[in-house]
């Protein structure tokens, strides 16, 4: 196993890996079906999937875990194979790490429950803290490096999942959030916010991931980085916006516009950089070429003017419109 820790430490840069989804899609992962019943059925292609990232320069892959809680398998009728599944994808992207070339760590994906917690849903917290506590055994069973909380909107899930994480496993933590609504999440969050409230779960790093593609996730690691705060930054942005083409979501960022972003990121202030939602081994290859002959021209980033003071989502609407 490798100490994300000791990487982080020792390297200037770390290159994740790319889009899970969309790689399995491509695979023949049918619309609607869930990708976490393939570490089952077809761990051939999931193992695949992580050694091309692998050999395409990764140095962190993310297991294929994403929608691996009871209430999004529940979708499924499959809440009740929630250890088999995030236990086979531990060991898939476990077996490739060990074979890797280089050192490669495994991160446990953890996506959002797709609930709203109370008041504004239903959802209790510790029904929700419980769901992450069970995927996040599973996981770190199956011999993953770091738990990954990723793509989170709401504050509240992400303590939900954090301390979930923390009464289930030792591992330490990687948290994510997307900026998807006018630099903010979903749920009113700004990159600074997020970066203040996270922090005090101890992550090894943290940042952005997803969104509307790379000008985005730039500018939530220029906020961040302008807080001037010691801790690790992540940037995983998506390929550009999804158009549907034959049916098929199709990104339209080139590998060589994502090299640029993975060079612009890094100069911002990112040490863990890779790709969402679109990013195929093609474009991971391209950023790895990128970033190695590329030098550091490091940006210093200015403290943000804005308010980042949370907005309801219909006062942010408002603003949209306006």
């Amino acid at each position: 196993m490798t100490s994300l820790q000791t990487l982080l430490e020792t390297q200037p840069y770390l290159l994740a890996d790319g889009a899970t989804g969309t790689t399995l899609m491509r695979m023949g992962l049918s619309h609607g079906n869930p990708p976490e019943e393939w570490n089952v059925i077809h761990p051939d292609r999931i193992r695949k999937m992580h050694r091309d990232f692998i050999e395409a320069g990764s140095q962190i892959i993310l297991t294929n875990s994403f929608g691996g809680t009871r209430y999004r398998l529940k979708l499924h009728d499959m809440q009740t194979r929630v250890h088999e599944f995030n236990l086979a994808a531990a060991r898939n992207a476990r077996a490739e790490a060990e074979a890797a070339p280089h050192p490669v760590v495994v991160g446990g994906s953890i996506g959002p429950s797709g609930e709203i917690l109370y008041p504004l849903g239903e959802a209790r917290f510790e029904d929700v803290k419980a769901a992450f506590a069970e995927q996040a055994a599973a996981l770190t069973e199956g011999g993953v490096d770091v738990l990954w909380i990723e793509t989170m909107s709401d504050l509240q899930e992400v303590r939900a999942a954090a301390e979930g994480c923390r009464t289930a496993s030792p591992l330490p933590l990687v948290i994510t959030m997307t900026f998807d609504t006018n630099g903010h999440t979903m749920m009113g969050v700004s990159p600074v916010q997020a970066l203040q409230a996270i922090q005090a779960y101890n992550p090894l790093a943290l940042g952005g991931n997803c969104g509307n593609g790379p000008g985005e996730i730039e500018g939530v690691v220029q906020a961040m980085a302008s807080v001037g705060l010691n801790i690790p930054l992540v940037a995983k942005s998506n390929a550009g916006m999804p158009k549907l083409v034959d049916g098929h979501a199709h990104y339209d960022a080139t590998p060589e516009q994502m090299a640029q972003y993975a060079i612009r990121v890094r100069d911002l202030g990112a040490t863990i950089i890779g790709g969402c939602c679109g990013n195929s081994v093609d474009h991971i290859r391209a950023m790895s070429e990128a970033l190695r002959t590329t030098p550091l021209n490091r940006v210093i980033a200015l403290p943000p003017t804005e308010d980042t003071t949370p907005k309801p989502q219909r006062e942010r609407r408002h603003a949209r419109a306006r």
